[in-house]
């Protein structure tokens, strides 16, 4: 009983947004919008460690990002509805798996077997590999799509408007 009772207290310590450890951002273009946390290198290494490789992943600090499209668009080359999404990824070493699904409001990627259902697009898209390593997730909108970047790891997905 107190083990149940010290992880729901600690669960419902993780979910307040005042405990929230990384500063949050909102992102805009033309049709697209994006709130993630952006949590810091710290001198951890990042892609195959802090966030291990072949598993889903927030893709931000705390709740998982939520990306809204304005209008039907083309989304990494597939057909994709406008609306609001969580966004997970699966990280490898050569490509990303980018992952939209209805629920939102989820905590981290905890509970994703339980509401992966509930996905609406799923497509890979390549790892480009820099040379300098960004300290700060960053996440970049334009016109065309967005670019997550953090260590020494870009992706972009092109994200167009019909």
């Amino acid at each position: 009983m107190m083990m149940l009772f010290a992880a729901s207290t600690l669960f419902a310590q993780h979910k307040a947004p005042e405990n929230r450890k990384s500063p949050h951002e909102t992102v805009k273009a033309k049709n697209v919008s994006i709130t993630y946390g952006r949590p810091y290198k710290n001198g951890r290494d990042i892609f195959g460690g802090l966030v291990p490789y072949d598993q889903v992943w927030r893709a931000g600090a705390d709740e998982a990002t939520e990306i809204t499209i304005d209008k039907p668009s083309s989304f990494a080359g597939r057909q994709m509805s406008s609306g609001t999404y969580s966004l997970f990824v699966i990280p490898s070493k050569d490509k990303w798996t980018i992952i939209l699904n209805r629920k939102l409001g989820e905590w981290g990627a905890f509970s994703y077997d339980k509401i992966k259902d509930q996905n609406v697009m799923q497509v890979d898209v390549p790892v480009k590999h820099l040379d300098k390593a960004v300290e700060q997730f960053t996440t970049t909108v334009a016109d065309d799509g967005f670019r997550m970047e953090w260590d020494k790891t870009s992706v972009f997905v092109p994200v167009k408007p019909y």
